[in-house]
Order: C-alpha cells, then sequence, then structure tokens
C-alpha cells in the first residue's frame, strides 16, 4: 500500500524537486503560526501518544490497517501527506507509517501474538486521542495501554 496525498505547488518554486512538498500558506505567504499547542499554560510541540493493543485481532489484514489509519487522521483532523504500510511473511506482521501535515501515525504488529504498537505524534489541532476509539474498535484488543508524552516543552526560565 502507498499512497500519495495531493500536494500543493513547491513554496519554493523548486520544478526539480524529487521530494512531496505540502504548502502550508497560500500565495507564498509566511504562516505566523508554528503550530505548537498549548493546555493547562504548558506550550508543547505536539502530543506524542504511545499505544499499546493487547490480545488484539485482525493485525495481519492490510487492507484494515490501512482502513484503520485513515479513519485515525480523519477522527484527528490531521492531514495526510503519504502512507507506506509492509506486509510482513510468513507472520502477516504489519508495519508501515502515515506521514502527516501535523506529524505522523507509526504501527508495528505482531499478530501471532495479538500485539500491535501505534505510535501517533500530532501538533497544532489535531487531536490524537481521537485515534485511540478507532483502534479499539477496529482490532478489538483485550487490553489498551496509553502513554503520552508532551514534546517540546517550552521552559521559560
Amino acid at each position: 500500500m502507498n499512497r500519495m496525498a495531493d500536494n500543493k505547488t513547491d513554496p519554493f518554486n523548486n520544478a526539480d524537486s524529487q521530494w512531496p512538498v505540502h504548502k502550508q500558506a497560500e500565495n507564498n505567504e509566511a504562516k505566523s503560526t508554528d503550530h505548537y499547542m498549548e493546555r493547562a499554560g504548558v506550550v508543547f510541540a505536539g502530543s506524542h501518544l504511545i499505544i499499546d493493543l493487547w490480545e488484539a485481532h485482525d493485525l495481519d489484514n492490510l487492507e484494515r490497517m490501512e482502513t484503520v489509519m485513515l479513519d485515525s487522521i480523519k477522527a484527528a483532523s490531521a492531514t495526510l501527506l503519504h502512507i507506506h504500510l509492509h506486509h510482513f511473511t510468513p507472520t502477516g506482521g504489519i508495519s508501515g507509517v502515515a506521514v502527516l501535515a501535523e506529524s505522523h501515525i507509526s504501527v508495528h504488529t505482531w499478530p501471532e501474538r495479538g500485539y500491535a504498537a501505534f505510535d501517533v505524534f500530532m501538533c497544532g489541532d489535531a487531536q490524537p486521542e481521537k485515534a485511540i476509539p478507532i483502534l479499539k474498535n477496529a482490532f478489538r484488543p483485550k487490553r489498551v495501554d496509553v502513554k503520552e508524552h508532551m514534546r517540546g516543552i517550552v521552559v521559560h526560565l
């Protein structure tokens, strides 16, 4: 699976670039925000959720994984730039990443153990916690462990 979102024009007008570009500002105007978040007076770059699913199902289903990642991105109000998933044999495990304008969602599964490891890191107005019920509903784990790490906390001395 390899999907690329429709990318806007290169803001530096580099037509020879081999890399996809997501233009954040219209008409080459500089965006005034750095997309940092604020919660309870703490300013930080983004929320990084470490999500472990235990005794989960369908962790070897590539099509389901792609759909679940896309649904998670939509629920979190994030912007997909590119998704790539890889299916391993013979165990059927999946590793992949969805690159987002707001950062990423990555996954590694061990279907033979019923275990999946998701990283959901987002900044700006995205809501990474909204991916959790999507993952629970899709893979029906008996246990879910979630840890949050606020990345890039601004410290004022």
